[in-house]
């Protein structure tokens, strides 16, 4: 199965863009679409759920928008990851999360959907690297903080 999540807001455009693409996959896809208008005809969809972990372990790739909860999320379950950014956030956070997580190994990173088929099959193929958290050593400086008053 293949999920392809868009968060809470809305992000039609990738919605439609995997829909269409849904036939040719070889396998379910289940959309989850937010507050999206657009109502996929070639997979069960639903708006929203409180806890999306089932679909991103049991899926074989997740399509998701560039969100940085939904990307740890799918990271830390070790399932491949296509990310589109969505270009209707404000201050296109998306995209730079996208880019060092791709540069990284982690994830296939895609910028244009018309490049979502060939990001699909890269995704499907290509080994990608296990997510490892990077240490944090905030628990020291707030210790040290603390020690010096």
């Amino acid at each position: 199965m293949i999920f392809c999540t868009v968060g809470t807001t809305d992000f039609d455009d990738l919605v439609r863009a995997v829909d269409a693409l849904a036939p040719e996959l070889d396998e379910p896809v289940v959309f989850q679409i937010g507050h999206g208008l657009y109502e996929p005809r070639n997979g069960e969809w639903f708006r929203f759920n409180p806890d999306i972990s089932d679909y991103i372990r049991k899926a074989s790739l997740v399509i998701a928008h560039g969100g940085f909860g939904t990307t740890v999320d799918v990271l830390y379950a070790g399932t491949s990851l296509v990310s589109v950014p969505n270009p209707d956030r404000f201050d296109k956070h998306q995209e730079q999360i996208l880019r060092r997580f791709g540069a990284d190994g982690y994830l296939i990173p895609c910028f244009d959907l018309a490049d979502l088929p060939k990001a699909i099959a890269t995704a499907r193929t290509a080994s990608l690297k296990p997510y490892q958290p990077p240490a944090t050593t905030l628990h020291l400086e707030i210790r040290a903080f603390l020690d010096a008053l």
